[in-house]
């Protein structure tokens, strides 16, 4: 058994049960964007967080401590994603990419957003169009350093 497998426990019970990623964030104490990526393996969790997680999805003591190691970060594999969602964020920075580089780095200087310091929000944005995703991201300004 590997952590993969524990992610795929979790999805298999959520889906099951028709468990909410917001009602599991509830109970852990953490955002939902967080607790979701906790879950799907991205994220180390605390023994307190994980023991919270392994009663919701009946994980056992084993499967828990996979929750606490320290994973191999990206979920997604070096080929361009398939998925629809998932392609539209690649289709999302191969378009923009550069310019939220020469934004960020006009307004910022020489650096880059941390995906370590971070927080995201999503949010349902109604609109008479059709309603919206909303995404806010923030990261930390970490320039780079001369030596």
């Amino acid at each position: 058994m590997g952590r993969l497998e524990v992610t795929e426990k979790i999805i298999t019970t959520k889906v099951a049960k028709g468990i909410k990623w917001t009602d599991v964030a509830a109970k852990v104490g953490l955002s939902k964007e967080w607790t979701t990526a906790a879950c799907l393996g991205q994220m180390t969790l605390t023994a307190e967080q994980a023991g919270v997680v392994g009663e919701i999805f009946g994980l056992s003591d084993a499967e828990q401590k996979w929750l606490m190691v320290v994973p191999y970060k990206g979920s997604l594999p070096t080929s361009v994603p398939t998925d629809p969602l998932i392609y539209r964020f690649y289709e999302l920075v191969n378009v923009y990419g550069t310019t939220f580089k020469e934004l960020i780095h006009e307004e910022f200087g020489d650096g880059i957003m941390s995906a370590i310091d971070f927080k995201m929000d999503l949010k349902r944005e109604p609109n008479a169009a059709g309603d919206r995703v909303n995404i806010m991201m923030s990261g930390k300004f970490l320039p780079y350093r001369t030596y």
